[in-house]
């Protein structure tokens, strides 16, 4: 019987193998050679070394910490009302419906709406305003990459309030507990690991994006994710691009410990 387990866990393996493991392992040695293949660390020097390579992970850190926060004050309140509306089946598929979209073809659907001749300023034309340079800003990057991302914070969100036993929101309200209080004490602390799983969603991802600061923040929003691309496909310098992305995956790795290692210590509590 265990033989026939191990079987079953075979193609899960090769997949990790394959496709997680030895790509890092192919990143990890460009990071630690040069253009000749000798062992150096030059790389990470140079990268910690350069006032350029520092802002852009800056720069990183700030739009992911803004994409993230915007999308949660979108998605919080969102979650909660469609735990209590009718329908929620069908309001929860209406929310997953533009995940299913290509990226690419949002981005470009969002390129004729912000441009100088889309939607918007034709709207903004109506009153006499414009034409108003919306796209290739940092508005309009913050704003795209978080319409893209609000469905992978609402539904961890939404998981975790349905899961909250109404009585416990009812006792509060018995209590006394002003409507502040009840969300402060009970719904708030009882949903928080749902907010971090979408945070984790939501962080991690955006401090890689790279197409939409290509197509929608143009040439002025710089983030490592950018570097990366310049660096593989332009300047075809692959040992600097690969460090670039050894770095980056430990600043995720980061994150992934300092929200799971807050977990863990709630079940302990617990």
């Amino acid at each position: 019987m265990k033989n026939k387990k191990a079987l079953f866990l075979i193609p899960y393996y090769l997949w990790i193998l394959l496709f997680v493991i030895l790509p890092i392992l192919l990143i990890a040695w460009y990071a630690l050679t040069d253009s000749n293949n000798h062992f150096t660390l030059n790389n990470f020097v140079q990268f910690f070394k350069n006032g350029t390579f520092l802002r852009m992970m800056f720069n990183s850190f700030w739009y992911a910490f803004l994409i993230t926060l915007l999308t949660l004050v979108i998605s919080y309140p969102a979650a909660y009302f469609l735990t209590k509306v009718k329908n929620q089946q069908l309001w929860l598929l209406l929310i997953i419906l533009p995940t299913w979209i290509n990226l690419l073809l949002k981005a470009y659907a969002f390129i004729g709406i912000l441009g100088n001749d889309g939607l918007v300023n034709k709207f903004l034309h109506l009153f006499g305003i414009g034409p108003v340079n919306l796209l290739f800003t940092d508005f309009a990057f913050i704003f795209v990459a978080t319409y893209i991302e609000i469905p992978f914070m609402i539904l961890p969100i939404y998981n975790a309030i349905k899961e909250i036993n109404p009585a416990v929101i009812q006792a509060s309200e018995d209590l006394g507990a002003s409507h502040f209080q009840t969300f402060y004490y009970v719904l708030w602390p009882l949903s928080k690991p749902g907010v971090e799983s979408g945070v984790q969603a939501i962080f991690i991802p955006s401090l890689s994006l790279f197409m939409l600061t290509r197509l929608i923040g143009g040439n002025r929003v710089i983030t490592l994710g950018t570097a990366i691309e310049e660096y593989f496909m332009t300047t075809m310098n692959w040992n600097m691009g690969a460090t670039i992305g050894v770095i980056l995956i430990i600043l995720m790795i980061i994150v992934m410990l300092l929200t799971g290692s807050k977990r863990k210590k709630k079940r302990v509590n617990l």
